[in-house]
């Protein structure tokens, strides 16, 4: 978790955004106790800030004591423009991409150094993912964020490489000269592969939404059992993202 503003000379917009900044998807519920914990912040100054963001809709308090985020910043939310307008224009093609292959389908923006879902579609016969909307990927570890590397500027690579390549599996990509290998293939097929560097029985295939214009808005990518055929299922994988990436523009 973030926040980590313990310091005395911390502003109130500080602490107000590391106190935001402790949910997310692993912890979407948090008591008092656990934001004063992860924020760094004195548990009296967190009362009194959560309150305030409470009566505002923020957060909302629960029946059990614990605080989740409320629906006035998810209206905010909603009103980003490239997450909004991005999920609309490729809504139908995810539709028609899970009704052809039944499959986890997702839909990612780069968030700093990670990839940030923002649509999944998935049904029952599907193979269970991690990936919830709203939570972060790795982009060195999964398809979808291998394509937003491959289509980036080298700079974001290198700085992502001094930052630690975390190892999720055995099979992930950690190597510097080996990652840059697989994102330059990435870039002339249009697709991107993750074999079980994510997790272990779960590979993927995606590709970049990028506009006539040359613009990289994000990724598309479904995710399936390690038994399964990547290589049949590509092409409808870069046909999706091609038909959005000319919605964009």
């Amino acid at each position: 978790m973030a926040g980590r503003v313990n310091t005395p000379g911390a502003s109130v917009t500080g602490r107000v955004l590391s106190i935001l900044d402790c949910f997310n998807v692993a912890h979407p519920t948090l008591t008092l106790s656990q934001i004063a914990l992860h924020s760094g912040i004195p548990l009296s100054t967190v009362r009194r800030l959560v309150a305030e963001l409470e009566e505002w809709g923020a957060l909302e308090r629960l029946v059990d004591k614990h605080y989740r985020v409320g629906i006035r910043l998810w209206e905010l939310g909603s009103l980003a423009p490239q997450q909004r307008d991005l999920r609309d224009v490729a809504l139908p093609s995810m539709h028609d991409l899970y009704s052809a292959t039944q499959e986890n389908v997702q839909l990612v923006v780069i968030d700093g150094y990670e990839a940030l879902c923002i649509e999944k579609i998935s049904g029952k016969k599907a193979v269970p993912t991690r990936t919830e909307v709203g939570g972060r990927l790795p982009l060195h570890a999964t398809a979808v964020g291998k394509s937003i590397l491959a289509f980036s500027p080298i700079d974001l690579l290198n700085s992502l490489y001094e930052r630690g390549l975390r190892r999720h599996t055995p099979y992930t990509i950690t190597e510097l000269g080996r990652l840059a290998a697989v994102l330059r293939e990435a870039r002339r097929k249009g697709v991107s592969y993750s074999h079980e560097e994510m997790s272990v029985g779960a590979i993927s295939v995606a590709s970049p939404i990028v506009s006539p214009g040359g613009i990289l808005h994000g990724s598309l990518g479904i995710v399936v059992r390690s038994t399964s055929n990547l290589d049949a299922l590509a092409p409808a994988v870069r046909t999706a993202a091609l038909g959005i990436s000319r919605a964009c523009g």
